[in-house]
């Protein structure tokens, strides 16, 4: 019953109802390099996906920021801008089943990965899950 209640509501806001898009709160972290020894920086933010759009806000070891962007959920793929009082950073993503996994970049010089979940996802995805960019993220911006 309270699966319907949810479900109607996410109807009456026009809230994405994709599972894999779910609007909430969210954690995860970035990193500056690639592979299972680069420091993880965690971040903690709230999502809302509507309708081919996502935004949000939250704060990480920087700063305060905000998020604007698009998701595909044909595609499985979400790109956003996170963005700071002082710099914008952009985000590249795939999604699964783990959340979204991809890559950011402040033009020109600056790239690293990244991983974030649904935190009610984040008791369900195993540690190895949350170690590391995958491998195909990472052949994938080396090579661009």
């Amino acid at each position: 019953m309270k699966k319907d209640r949810d479900d109607s509501l996410k109807a009456e806001q026009n809230l994405e109802t994709h599972s894999l898009f779910p609007s909430g709160e969210w954690e995860g972290f970035y990193t500056h390099e690639f592979g299972p020894n680069a420091r993880k920086h965690m971040m903690s933010f709230t999502l809302t996906f509507k309708k081919g759009s996502v935004r949000g806000s939250g704060i990480d070891d920087v700063n305060r920021f905000t998020w604007r962007g698009n998701y595909d959920k044909e595609k499985l793929r979400c790109w956003m801008n996170k963005g700071y009082p002082s710099h914008t950073v952009f985000y590249d993503g795939y999604v699964d089943q783990n959340g979204i996994w991809g890559t950011w970049v402040i033009p020109p010089y600056y790239q690293g990965g990244f991983h974030i979940w649904p935190k009610k996802l984040g008791e369900n995805i195993s540690v190895s899950d949350k170690e590391e960019v995958p491998k195909a993220v990472v052949k994938e911006v080396v090579t661009v």
